[in-house]
Order: structure tokens, then sequence, then C-alpha cells
């Protein structure tokens, strides 16, 4: 599948800010589930200082505002061919040794009831018992935008029984890494036919199977990723792989505003 993508994020200020800076993870890269076709990222209001690849195999890009500006503005646009692979991505090659992706972190801590839910889970082979996690997540935690923020974390999400899917993501990686896999998240693009403009751009997760590699699960639609799914950031949760994050000095108050198309 041939997709095309337009993700433009708005920073704007009641007053000219006097510093800032901004991590940009928003260049898709090629492998297995897709081939980056053509991509650009435009910045007005701000210079692009210094790009790199990270710890985790993300290209990233460093931007400062320049004046005192009162908007920033990132358009990151361009098209991916994808291909169904059953959500496998394959070996794992990113700078990070494998073991580190079994660590718990401050967003992925399972507490009492995650930690009930996994032993919960019929036995099985790890791949089907991560497949029953997912669907289970689904059914137990409800799609509901505006109950929690960046930094609710997993077992928050799971006994409130809401989130979006930042926390259905957060609490499958709790259950993976329970279960002794290595877990990682995934934030990257989603196509759904007849959405239209999207707010927000997508995550799922993806758990190191052996004989399989990274495998992908989506909980909050309880789906496998397919040639619908563009992969853009990896981390061990969502800090590590969050499109656009920064910091920003200033008596300002800060908007910000995305607006995202993933069209054939």
């Amino acid at each position: 599948m041939l997709l095309k993508i337009s993700h433009v994020t708005e920073y704007t200020y009641t007053s000219p800010v006097n510093y800032a800076l901004q991590r940009l993870r928003l260049r898709p890269h090629s492998g297995r589930m897709q081939k980056v076709m053509q991509w650009q990222s435009q910045v007005e209001g701000a210079n692009v200082e210094a790009s790199y690849t990270d710890q985790f195999g993300n290209f990233v890009e460093l931007v400062s505002i320049t004046g005192r500006p009162d908007k920033i503005r990132i358009v990151a646009s361009g098209t991916v061919e994808t291909f169904d692979t059953s959500g496998i991505s394959g070996p794992h090659s990113a700078y990070m040794p494998l073991w580190l992706y079994e660590r718990e972190t401050q967003l992925t801590k399972p507490g009492k009831a995650l930690r009930e839910f996994t032993r919960s889970l019929e036995k099985a082979s790890t791949l089907d018992m991560l497949h029953a996690a997912k669907t289970a997540l689904h059914e137990k935690m409800k799609f509901e935008p505006g109950q929690t923020t960046s930094l609710t974390t997993a077992e928050e999400a799971f006994t409130a029984g809401h989130g979006v899917c930042q926390d259905h993501s957060h609490a499958f990686i709790a259950v993976a890494r329970l279960l002794g896999c290595p877990a990682r998240y995934v934030s990257g693009y989603l196509h759904m036919e007849g959405s239209g403009e999207q707010v927000a751009s997508h995550a799922w997760a993806e758990a190191h199977v052996d004989g399989l590699g990274w495998v992908g699960f989506d909980p909050a639609n309880d789906k496998s990723p397919d040639e619908n799914y563009v992969q853009v950031a990896y981390g061990f949760d969502y800090s590590d792989a969050s499109p656009v994050s920064g910091i920003s000095w200033g008596a300002a108050n800060e908007n910000l505003s995305v607006s995202i198309t993933v069209e054939q």
C-alpha cells in the first residue's frame, strides 16, 4: 500500500518566546514492514541545529527558535510504501541491547492490578499469550480521549479502565515484560479509511519473540499491525518515542495544535 502522510504541528505563544529547543522524531525509516519513498521536514520560526540517530535507531532533529517568534510551525510529509508482514518487524538491530527492553520504566511499571491480570492469562505459547493479552486489554480499557495525560502510568490507566493508544501500549508493554519478553513502544501513523484529518499520531507496542524477532500488537484496536501502519520511532515508553518534545523559556502561555492526514 502506498500512503501519503502529512503531519503539521504548530506551537503558538501568547507573547514572543525567549528560547525554545524541540526534539523531532518525525521521519519514518525503511525496514521489513515499510519503504520510505520520499520524506521532507520544514520548520518555520526555528532552525534545525543538528540531526542524529539515537540509541533506539530513531532519526532525531534538534531545532531551536530564531529571534523571538510567537509561533513555531513544523511540517513533516512524504510517501511510504507499506507491507503486510503479520505484524513481524524482524530481528533486533538498534544500538540498544535487547535485554534493556525487559526493564521497567516509570510509565510502564506494573502494580498489583497488572500483575494479577498477567497471572490470569491462560497458559499457552508466548505468542498466544501476547495475543490474548492484546485482546483482553482492549476489552478492559475503553478508548476515551481526555481521561489521561502523557504522565499517566500503565497501572493507573488499567485500573481506571480507560485511556488512549499510549495507555493501551504502556499496559501491554508492562504485561509483555512480566511474561519475560523484551518490549518496546512504537509511535507512528495509522491509515483509517474515511477518517480524514486526525489530531494525533498513533501508538502500539512490539514484543520480542524467540524465532520471530519484534512482533507488533495494537491493543487499542485489537489488531496486529498491517499495511495500514507506518512505524516512526521506538523506545522503552512514550517519553522516548514522542513525535515532538522540548522545552521553552519565557512568560508566554503555549498552545499546541496537531493536524495529520494519512491517505492512499
